[in-house]
């Protein structure tokens, strides 16, 4: 039985068709959620803007036995559910303008109150210069006692996790869709023992597949978790520039390492120093800032 605010937002999360400004609706019309579940779908149509499919849904989930036995399973599948009411929810994180409703985690929860997180993106096909700039900024600071976090994609987060559990240190990986879903799929076993032995996150419940609209949301969380974000390679248009710019209205800092002129994999660096990211060539650059 549902019986207070937190299990509510949990039950409400879990249904399909929720997005974060549904259950932002949803605080505004009631703080403690108790009412949401006694609407009918007219009233849902009435109080708040959705499409009929999301009507349709939420109201099925909402209702639907099925839903409260998957989520009494995530504890025996290794699945720590953290919202925005815990101890545990990271404090950086909670600072943001759209700081999302519930975590799913697994790993080491402990990573989540980690001090000194910062956190690093870039191109999905790097260059060997890139590599290289990588190891050169990022092996300090993780040497230092930074954890380092980043979104499993191939390319330069994938190379961040690495440099991270290379020298047995910590990172955090951000899903874009849910554990069931882990993408990219040839890094299902990075995703595995990053579960097991550091920390793997969503904002997605286990089975929410990968949408094109999931990777801007996960970067907000991405950069938000962090003191700053480090681009190493990134085109001008990019996710990578995303993260950047969402880290620059959360009040962060931005650190971009320059490179070749010639090289289209550097043009998104180049532009952010020119509108006063932190040109970065080694990590000390980067702990001057913090």
């Amino acid at each position: 039985m549902v019986i207070n605010v937190r299990e509510r937002l949990i039950r409400i999360h879990a249904c399909r068709g929720v997005t974060w400004l549904t259950i932002k609706k949803f605080f505004e019309f009631d703080p403690t959620l108790k009412n949401v579940f006694v609407l009918s779908k007219d009233e849902l149509r009435e109080k708040f803007t959705l499409s009929n499919d999301q009507i349709v849904n939420i109201y099925h989930g909402l209702h639907c036995k099925s839903i409260s036995a998957n989520i009494a399973k995530y504890p025996q599948l290794g699945i720590h559910v953290v919202t925005i009411f815990d101890k545990t929810y990271p404090l950086l994180l909670k600072e943001i303008y759209d700081p999302p409703w519930v975590l799913y985690c697994k790993g080491n929860l402990s990573h989540l109150s980690f001090e000194n997180k910062i956190s690093v993106v870039g191109t999905r096909s790097p260059s060997r210069n890139g590599i290289l700039s990588l190891n050169k900024v990022v092996t300090p600071l993780v040497e230092s006692g930074w954890l380092i976090v980043s979104g499993l994609a191939v390319g330069i987060d994938a190379q961040a996790h690495m440099v991270a559990l290379n020298n047995h240190r910590n990172t955090i990986a951000v899903l874009a869709s849910g554990f069931n879903y882990i993408y990219p799929r040839c890094h299902q076993k990075l995703a595995h023992f990053i579960s097991k032995e550091h920390l793997l996150i969503s904002e997605y419940p286990p089975n929410q597949k990968p949408q094109k609209w999931n990777f801007p949301m996960r970067n907000r969380i991405i950069s938000g978790l962090s003191k700053g974000t480090i681009v190493i390679e990134a085109r001008k248009r990019s996710g990578s520039l995303i993260t950047a710019d969402l880290a620059l209205q959360q009040g962060r800092e931005v650190f971009a390492v320059p490179g070749s002129i010639l090289d289209e994999r550097t043009e998104g660096n180049h532009w952010l120093i020119q509108q006063g990211a932190k040109l970065t060539k080694c990590s000390n650059d980067v702990l001057n800032e913090l």
